[in-house]
């Protein structure tokens, strides 16, 4: 297990984490992308829990979501299936987990003032933490998408899923966005990844 966990994410946090998997008794499972989720965590049938993330992820994203899910599996083990999934405990439990993993031996110094800010108060997913998403966003692999707040006021941009979209203005945090077969108005978070599609010239 360590020999995996060390392909993906940074090597001072291999032990640490591998001692969190083993103690809380966590099958791991390293999957394809799923567009909609870095990782999820589940109590299967027979007792076993099961946590799967992302191989696609970079490390320091990989990481962040491995003990984003295992602080679901402590915090529904100590204070019962009844919490909110990403409520008041399993935020206790996110930033207490994660807490030893913000040192500058396993992240990069440009991204701790970031994360010291984010685990003030953890959101369901870091994805929706603007300046955070963007910091990690430039250890990712290059690919050919942009985020929402990158599209022209009036461009076009496609979905995972084939569907287009024209950009339109921000309503407070989020955009309104036109789905241009059907004419609906969908909001989306600034940083939600997506695929430009340039005007033709």
């Amino acid at each position: 297990m360590e020999e995996i966990l060390s392909k993906y994410i940074p090597q001072a946090s291999v032990q640490p984490v591998f001692e969190l998997v083993k103690a809380n008794n966590v099958h791991l499972k390293i999957v394809n992308e799923r567009v909609t989720r870095h990782g999820d965590y589940r109590k299967s049938p027979d007792g076993r829990h099961q946590i799967t993330v992302n191989a696609n992820l970079n490390q320091y994203r990989f990481l962040i979501t491995l003990i984003h899910e295992i602080a679901h599996l402590v915090a529904f083990t100590k204070y019962g299936r009844a919490i909110k999934p990403h409520g008041i405990e399993w935020k206790r439990t996110f930033q207490y987990l994660m807490l030893p993993f913000i040192s500058p031996q396993v992240f990069p110094n440009k991204l701790l003032p970031l994360l010291a800010m984010h685990f003030k108060n953890p959101k369901a997913s870091s994805d929706t933490d603007a300046r955070l998403s963007l910091a990690l966003k430039q250890y990712d692999a290059p690919n050919d998408k942009n985020y929402i707040f990158e599209i022209p006021h009036g461009g076009l941009f496609r979905l995972y899923n084939g569907k287009i979209f024209m950009r339109g203005n921000k309503r407070v945090k989020r955009y309104e966005c036109l789905e241009v077969n059907t004419g609906k108005v969908y909001l989306f978070n600034p940083n939600a990844e997506v695929e430009f599609l340039k005007p033709e010239r």
